[in-house]
């Protein structure tokens, strides 16, 4: 299960239901997908194949809506 979390700018955020307990959320894009780190501050866990000019797009969308992505993960994972 892959619950979206947000979607905009052509970017979706979503969660995978059974990975690691770190708190992080996985962004994909027509051209690729990366791994975020939600916490102690939001940056790349992994990158695959977005440009740095979509991963800056994508970290900026991340942060921009934290607390909503935060909120969702407590919600979906407990905590």
């Amino acid at each position: 299960m892959s619950p979206t979390v947000l979607r905009v700018r052509g970017y979706r955020f979503y969660f995978f239901s059974r990975e690691e307990a770190r708190p992080h959320v996985h962004v994909q894009h027509a051209t690729g997908e990366a791994k975020l780190w939600l916490a102690p501050t939001i940056e790349v866990a992994q990158n695959f194949g977005l440009s740095p000019q979509r991963l800056t797009a994508a970290l900026r969308l991340a942060r921009e809506h934290a607390d909503e992505i935060r909120r969702a993960w407590k919600t979906h994972f407990g905590g």
